[in-house]
């Protein structure tokens, strides 16, 4: 099989779904059963920033730290916002199709698009640094610890590109495999250390400076017959707590190494292709059938699962105050308790459905609904 087939096949396999369950008419969405709401979503602010979602781009989402709130459309258009407020504090249109980002590090926005186009924007000002060209469509954060800046694309390379200028530091290409989910995990990019999964299932850490690999490991092994069950993409970001990396895969495991040798601690059999989160002593993830299932953080016992939301096309989850929040594909986004995966609140925020994953700072999610309205919503 040649390269350019190669690459056309992850834009034809828009979700581990596209050959699943949601194709089978006799089985559908399950259908939400009322819930008596112990915690009240307060909208604070809704902005519009940006146009509707097409279907193929769900990968960008919002960056929010105390400072400052930075979000793009897929038109090229990023805006900085108060995050209390919703107030606009600077804009730029780059009028080009991005597909990856909002990323941020040490005082600039990464963002990048289909053609493998990297920029840097001053986070104070929205002015234009650079740019930068990559190998090919990028559908990740880029990733940076002020020195270097780390984007992988959507042909299983990672590419590390010097923050003040974008010139090429060190690039890693690993085995693509013929076929594969579409998406691309972020990396984990600290001082000395660079740490991403890629489509081969392998996780592998770097060192930052001149990519030579400190160490590899599996997390999920090819199985089956047919070049659809032996997928076991890594598209979810790996998180990282301390020492411990957690990772999930699809149709492998959710696992946990030590960020130091890449040893293994525990692993579970799990299917996902979204970000785990982490919260305490416990780790979240949402599986492909859409069940959202707490683990141990210490040993991966598997404490509690709610598969109240079976194939609402659920985003990853994500923590906010003490609840895990996931939304879906009619809008609603579901606060469940941690402790015991109970529903504690719902609310209906956007009726043409929520894709892009959700990003929250201390009390106050963050919502950018496939229309293009970003919503803050304060737990109270």
């Amino acid at each position: 099989m040649n390269k350019i087939l190669l690459f056309l096949l992850p834009l034809i396999i828009s979700g581990c779904s596209f050959f699943g369950k949601e194709d089978d008419p006799t089985i559908t969405p399950a259908i939400l059963e009322d819930i008596v709401a112990e915690v009240e979503l307060k909208r604070l602010w809704t902005a519009k920033v940006g146009v509707k979602t097409e279907d193929y781009l769900i990968t960008l989402r919002p960056f929010v730290s105390r400072e400052r709130l930075i979000t793009a459309d897929y038109e090229g258009k990023i805006i900085s916002l108060n995050p209390e407020t919703g107030k606009q504090i600077w804009d730029i249109n780059l009028e080009t199709s991005l597909s990856g980002g909002v990323g941020y590090g040490f005082g600039k926005v990464y963002v990048a698009n289909l053609e493998g186009k990297v920029f840097a924007i001053d986070a104070d000002n929205g002015d234009l640094i650079w740019s930068s060209n990559v190998s090919s469509e990028v559908l990740s954060r880029p990733s940076s610890n002020g020195k270097v800046v780390i984007v992988n694309s959507i042909d299983n390379q990672m590419t590390a590109l010097d923050v003040s200028d974008g010139s090429l530091v060190w690039k890693h290409d690993d085995d693509a495999p013929i076929l594969s989910v579409r998406g691309v995990s972020d990396a984990i990019v600290t001082d000395n250390m660079v740490i991403s999964g890629f489509d081969s299932g392998k996780l592998i850490a770097f060192n930052s400076s001149n990519g030579s690999i400190s160490w590899e490991t599996r997390v999920a092994l090819p199985k089956g017959r047919t070049e659809l069950e032996r997928m076991v993409d890594i598209d979810g970001a790996p998180i990282l707590v301390g020492d411990v990396i957690y990772v999930v895969s699809y149709q492998g495991k959710v696992a946990a190494y030590s960020r130091g040798t890449g040893s293994s601690l525990w692993f579970q059999d799990a299917s996902s292709h979204k970000s785990p989160a982490h919260h305490k002593n416990q780790v979240f993830i949402t599986d492909e059938d859409d069940s959202v299932i707490a683990l141990n953080s210490g040993n991966g016992r598997i404490e509690w699962s709610n598969d109240d939301l079976f194939l609402r096309k659920l985003t990853g989850p994500t923590i906010v105050s003490n609840y895990v929040a996931v939304a879906d594909f009619e809008g609603y986004v579901h606060l469940l308790d941690s402790t015991d995966g109970s529903f504690k609140g719902r609310i209906k925020v956007d009726r043409g459905g929520i894709s892009a994953p959700l990003s929250s700072y201390k009390d106050i999610l963050y919502i950018h609904s496939d229309k293009g309205l970003l919503s803050a919503y304060e737990i109270q």
